[in-house]
């Protein structure tokens, strides 16, 4: 079975936890466990956000260069690359040596019109109380937004199109290879009035990416791991209940909020639409039971309605 797996920021950081090299570490390290277990019966490729990872390299630019920053498409490629490699290392000392891993640094192209790029929404870098918000806002003319009871940067989040790279990918998954690729959405890029390929200021939402890379490699399961076991109707009040199975008409039928559980859930009805597979929304250590349809929130067209977890 081919599974595309898709990191959130939670298997990379913790929320309230130091953007650091070593907490990153420790916490890839966790989620290499339970890839592995994956890994070890069906073909792997793994995806993962890069937000807060993107959001520090930008502060680190523009403290060093404050009047010639580094565009997001090029922060989103170090990023890349950076956690691409630790997944790597990780993984691969937790799988057998003869299994192969690779990143591939993507791009994803976008429609430079999409009107996203007039209304960021995107999450990026690390959370902030309102006063700082606010003087961030003032000093470098960000646009912030809340999160939960703090703020962060947000940025324009175009829809993805195309996944440039996807013919050499499915060449790799076809030959065995575990693919780390789509890191934080993959590299925005668009073509201009001549053909030329070019980098976009903009963070793709890695979930749709993510989507689209398991519907284009013919994934027989698309999974999504986040910080809570499963999707939640009417999440964080008192009637809240979590939801086990779905089909993709009633789920989007509830109220999910755009920067969290709405791109997951759009990004896991248009995979079980397309494909008339399962995609799935858990947390990273019920990997195995969702694999098994006994964890996790699963949607598929084969089911009618919704069933709540008991």
């Amino acid at each position: 079975m081919r599974v595309v797996v898709a990191l959130g920021g939670n298997a990379l950081l913790r929320r309230g936890q130091e953007l650091n090299a070593e907490n990153q570490r420790g916490n890839i390290r966790v989620a290499a466990v339970e890839l592995a277990a994956v890994n070890a019966n069906h073909e792997l490729v793994i995806a993962h956000g890069n937000g807060p990872q993107v959001g520090l390299l930008a502060l680190m630019d523009a403290a060093y260069s404050p009047a010639h920053p580094f565009p997001l498409d090029i922060l989103g490629a170090e990023t890349g690359g950076m956690i691409g490699y630790m997944i790597e290392q990780e993984l691969g000392n937790v799988i057998p040596t003869a299994d192969h891993i690779v990143t591939v640094l993507t791009q994803t192209l976008v429609d430079p019109e999409d009107p996203a790029f007039d209304n960021p929404s995107k999450p990026v870098g690390p959370v902030y109380d309102l006063q700082e918000a606010q003087r961030l806002r003032a000093d470098k003319g960000w646009a912030v937004a809340p999160d939960g009871e703090f703020y962060r940067r947000v940025v324009p989040s175009p829809l993805p199109q195309a996944i440039i790279e996807i013919e050499a990918i499915r060449m790799l998954v076809e030959h065995g290879i575990v693919v780390i690729c789509a890191g934080g959405g993959g590299i925005p890029t668009a073509y201009d009035e001549q053909g030329k390929l070019h980098g976009v200021e903009a963070v793709i939402d890695k979930d749709l990416a993510s989507g689209l890379l398991a519907r284009d490699l013919n994934a027989d399961m698309f999974i999504m791991l986040t910080d809570v076991p499963n999707v939640f109707e009417a999440f964080g009040s008192p009637s809240q209940r979590a939801i086990r199975r779905a089909h993709p008409d009633f789920l989007e039928a509830e109220a999910f909020a755009a920067g969290s559980m709405g791109p997951k859930v759009a990004a896991a009805c248009q995979f079980a639409r397309a494909t008339g597979k399962t995609s799935a929304i858990g947390q990273l250590s019920d990997l195995s039971g969702i694999m098994q349809g006994d964890a996790g929130t699963l949607i598929t067209c084969e089911h009618h309605g919704i069933v709540y977890c008991d």
